[in-house]
């Protein structure tokens, strides 16, 4: 029987930031990672599910079972959310978070340096980097402005933060402790132990006064599903909420820029440099012209290329041969151009033309509106630790397809209202709005499953990531996202962490 104050399930972004801020405190904090130090096939097998809805990446690929989770093989974008990504959108259904980005606003600032980021700056005028060429592409930013993202080294929690958490003197980090069920008192009023279990059909208790569950935002629902004993329909799920409204971000090429001055037009602010990781920008549409649309939010970004070349969404660029090759240039110093950068410049199908490029792919990457029916339930089979394995139903509405529509269609009109350029929009995306292509991309962002609202019937969690009903019960990482925003989500991960081990601290 393991004991403490604070019990936190998963040492990820989310669990190794929270108890990096509780360590050297005065609470006994137990951390339990599902894996060891290093990647074992073993154990990343049993990430392994099972896929009924729309085409997904195979579920064991999509996230990491060992200590420091999946940022050992993320690739460090980050970006905040904007004000009206946290609003009430009546064209939204189920929109609204119960916090606002001003709320979020300290707690960004702070985690900037948890990412090794930069200053905590997000307009494109304060990264001209004293380059009268990094400027935006409109100047009009009332229907298109610049949105900005910087980029971590990317940070290795399990590497930057091992011997931090190790050496602590309060918390206690136990590898190899898997947790299969989470078990409540009587009254199902709060919980009084999680059972772990091992390979070698070993169990054991770990008992807190508070418990927060950081595994993974599908891990977290299967978990909570599985805690099936003593609630029938899992722990935390009396409203059927905990497993509903899976998110992630579309990540799909959407149409071509033909400049209509290249040597005139400056587009150094949209380059990505792998290596270097100087902040770059995408084109994003105003608070205004969402509203005014009814549309959600998204992004574009503007890589220059050959007009006519083909162009892969993240599910076919972004596999698990691409994510091997990644970690390998890593570990080997980061000698030689990028393994991204290489597959670029071999799927160009034309040498690059003399002088200031003129074509430019659009490649999308926007929210998902909050549906019900996008849900993780549970699998008929089990894993080798006798857990029920995760179904995933990721499912797709028709304002997600029109908004993406509309977003190009509004962009090519400012690009030809300016006499700036023009816009293609690809054929997939003229089609009706339930019809999707085979090549359907998420970019391996995962949210949802326990969001978080100020009313039970709503969500799970309340807005410091409390399970509703449940006194000491809390949920950690984008688990908890009502609405997904347009960038990726590890910025607002690690704020939300801050912000709920603050919370943890300051009601002990």
């Amino acid at each position: 029987m393991l004991e403490g104050d604070l019990c936190i399930v998963g040492a990820g972004a989310a669990g190794i930031t929270i108890a990096r801020e509780l360590a050297n405190s005065r609470l006994k904090v137990l951390l339990l990672e599902g894996g060891g130090f290093d990647f074992d096939p073993q154990m990343q097998e049993l990430y392994r599910g099972e896929i009924v809805g729309q085409p997904y990446y195979p579920l064991q690929a999509a996230a990491l079972h060992y200590f420091g989770g999946t940022t050992n093989h993320w690739a460090g974008w980050c970006s905040t959310y904007e004000p009206i990504d946290f609003e009430k959108r009546d064209w939204v259904p189920h929109s609204g978070w119960p916090i606002t980005r001003a709320d979020l606003d300290p707690f960004y600032a702070r985690a900037q340096k948890v990412l090794d980021l930069g200053p905590y700056k997000y307009d494109a005028a304060d990264w001209k980097n004293g380059d009268a060429d990094r400027v935006s592409l409109l100047s009009d930013s009332r229907v298109v402005w610049t949105k900005m993202w910087q980029f971590s080294p990317p940070t290795r929690f399990g590497t930057k933060y091992r011997d931090e958490i190790v050496n602590s003197p309060n918390v206690h980090l136990y590898t190899h402790a898997n947790v299969v069920e989470v078990e409540a008192n009587d009254e199902l009023t709060a919980v009084r132990s999680v059972r772990i279990r091992t390979f070698d059909g070993k169990e054991y208790c770990a008992r807190a006064r508070r418990f927060v569950l950081a595994c993974h935002t599908i891990q977290n629902a299967r978990l909570l599903l599985a805690s099936n004993r003593q609630a029938k329909t899992g722990l935390g799920n009396a409203n059927d909420l905990v497993g509903r409204y899976f998110m992630e971000h579309f990540e799909m090429p959407a149409g071509e820029l033909a400049l209509a001055r290249p040597e005139l037009t400056k587009t150094k602010l949209y380059g990505l440099d792998f290596v270097k990781g100087t902040p770059r920008g995408e084109l994003a549409l105003s608070p205004a012209a969402q509203r005014e649309n009814r549309i959600l939010n998204g992004t574009a970004s503007v890589e220059s290329g050959t007009y006519g070349e083909a162009v892969k969404s993240t599910f076919q660029f972004i596999d698990t041969t691409m994510l091997n090759a990644m970690r390998t240039w890593e570990k080997g110093g980061k000698k030689g151009p990028h393994p991204i950068a290489v597959a670029l410049g071999a799927t160009a199908t034309a040498p690059p033309t003399k002088g200031p490029p003129r074509f430019y792919h659009l490649t999308t990457r926007q929210e998902q509106a909050p549906n019900p029916d996008s849900r993780v339930t549970l699998s008929a089979e089990k894993d080798a630790l006798g857990m029920p394995r995760a179904r995933l139903d990721w499912r797709v509405t028709p304002l997600d397809k029109r908004s993406m529509r509309t977003f190009y269609q509004l962009l090519g009109r400012e690009m030809g209202r300016t006499d700036t350029g023009r816009v293609q929009i690809k054929d997939w995306l003229l089609s009706d709005d339930l019809t999707w292509p085979s090549f359907i991309s998420g970019g391996w962002h995962h949210m949802g499953t326990t969001r978080m609202s100020a009313d039970p019937k709503q969500g799970v969690v309340d807005a410091n990531c409390k399970i509703h009903g449940l006194a000491n019960l809390y949920i950690g990482g984008a688990a908890v996202y009502p609405t997904a925003g347009a960038v990726n989500p590890t910025l607002t991960l690690v704020a939300l962490s801050l912000r709920l081990a603050d919370h943890l601290k300051a009601t002990v």
